[in-house]
């Protein structure tokens, strides 16, 4: 444990609250991609079996079950509770050109051919790419709300924070972990182009769509 991964994760557990409460204030789901949340929900369930198997520290223990649940739960809301809300329509992105080629790839590069870690390399690989239909569902109608780039901001923070810890431990401990790193380096370049957007035009959008709460993101 460092700084940094403790960062990351407060990070990443800030993300999926601020996209949580987004959808129950205004108990609607517009401009959130349903199919990218599955994905996470996916990714949080197939890397998190260990729960059941090794105990590691109470902090990674309850960090573990809350991501899973605030997956869970967002998914509910999207596809349950507030369907009605649910942009469908331009919520299109083809799960099989991410899903197949991940399999593929599990089962082709992996530290060992066990179950547990072929579901974890799974999940690693299915993270660098499951934020794509999101970004594609806001690149198709080229707006976004306020609330869903943050979410996106701290998502991105969160993989951002996750390359210093990598480069933390293998100055600490001489580890480096191929699979996690390079993963995590095609996921951080996916938000690339929405952090540049993000720091230049975020005030002014956030200025020129006070009514509206919707930015244009067309450059995607």
């Amino acid at each position: 444990m460092n700084v940094f991964r403790i960062l990351g994760d407060l990070s990443h557990l800030l993300a999926m609250i601020l996209l949580l409460g987004k959808i129950w204030r205004s108990k609607c789901c517009k401009g959130i991609s349903g199919k990218s949340q599955i994905l996470f929900a996916l990714v949080f369930t197939t890397r998190y079996l260990d729960l059941f198997t090794n105990f590691i520290s109470i902090y990674n223990t309850v960090m573990k079950v809350v991501f899973l649940l605030c997956a869970y739960v967002t998914v509910y809301m999207i596809y349950g509770k507030f369907r009605k809300t649910f942009d469908s329509e331009n919520d299109t992105f083809r799960l099989e050109f991410l899903l197949v080629p991940v399999i593929g790839l599990s089962f082709l590069e992996n530290y060992s051919f066990t179950l547990l870690e072929i579901l974890w390399t799974f999940s690693i690989y299915l993270e660098s790419v499951a934020i794509l239909p999101q970004l594609f569902m806001i690149s198709k109608t080229g707006e976004a709300e306020t609330i869903t780039t943050h979410y996106l901001f701290f998502l991105g923070l969160y993989r951002a924070l996750y390359l210093a810890n990598w480069i933390r431990r293998y100055q600490t401990e001489n580890f480096y972990d191929q699979i996690a790193v390079v993963s995590g380096v095609v996921q951080t370049i996916f938000y690339c182009d929405f952090f540049y957007l993000y720091v230049t035009k975020g005030r002014s959008w956030d200025d020129s769509n006070a009514d509206t709460g919707l930015r244009s993101y067309s450059s995607i």
